[in-house]
């Protein structure tokens, strides 16, 4: 019998969620690509998947490099959207607001620019899924911003997915999750808020890439789930 092999595009695949879900979904019947704007970050990555990927370097932020990836990929069935970015911590009274519009040139535009760009060659059967985060869903002082720009990936994903049917459109919302994204803190004061939010996470960790990757590997294998956001925080947005 001759198994079918699907291809998985990860945006930001190069390190953090969008690497551990390249690792999470490479198999016998799944190609995969990984792509990020660091050459020397997204050659380490290749190698650390001991080179069974597809990889390219890009800037996703800029429309041009994202059409040209996109007219040279060639058909495709499934595109995880890792892009991120750090904007908009801080308390409301003080936040500069330009933070917010940055936030959103850093993570939501590249996420619905490399969507909108990969429509003509993503399997209509296939699915798109969206990375944002469970600070969009938190009543917790100090994230106004990052959630309004978080917040926007999780009013957009039910409308595109009635709108670009039968593709398949979702989002993961992770909570707290040991990644280089947290890399601008001192590892000292890191290792304080990890401990912090870890007492208030009902299951009484903070989360790991490899746990986000899961969720995220789920809605691509799910051809029934569509339009809905998977929060994978452990329980944090309940008890923070």
């Amino acid at each position: 019998m001759t198994t079918t092999i699907q291809h998985t595009v990860i945006i930001g695949g190069s390190s953090g969620i969008g690497l551990a879900t390249a690792r999470k979904l490479l198999g016998p019947g799944m190609k995969v690509t990984i792509t990020g704007r660091n050459q020397d970050r997204l050659n380490s990555a290749w190698k650390s998947l001991g080179g069974a990927v597809d990889k390219a370097a890009f800037d996703a932020a800029k429309p041009d490099e994202v059409s040209g990836f996109f007219e040279r990929l060639g058909p495709f069935d499934h595109l995880v959207l890792a892009a991120s970015g750090g904007k908009g911590i801080g308390p409301f009274q003080t936040l500069d607001l330009t933070d917010i519009g940055s936030g959103v040139d850093e993570k939501v535009r590249p996420q619905l620019s490399c969507l909108q760009a990969a429509l003509p060659t993503l399997n209509k059967s296939g699915s798109a899924t969206f990375i944002s985060a469970v600070s969009a869903q938190l009543a917790t002082p100090g994230v106004a911003g990052i959630a309004a720009i978080n917040g926007m990936l999780l009013t957009v994903v039910p409308i595109l997915a009635m709108e670009l049917k039968p593709l398949r459109v979702n989002v993961v919302a992770p909570g707290v999750i040991d990644t280089p994204w947290w890399d601008f803190l001192a590892e000292e004061q890191r290792q304080a808020i990890f401990a912090d939010y870890a007492s208030k996470t009902p299951v009484g960790r903070i989360g790991r890439a490899e746990d986000v990757a899961g969720a995220i590997a789920f809605l691509v294998s799910n051809g029934f789930m569509t339009g809905q956001v998977l929060t994978c925080d452990g329980g944090l947005r309940f008890a923070a």
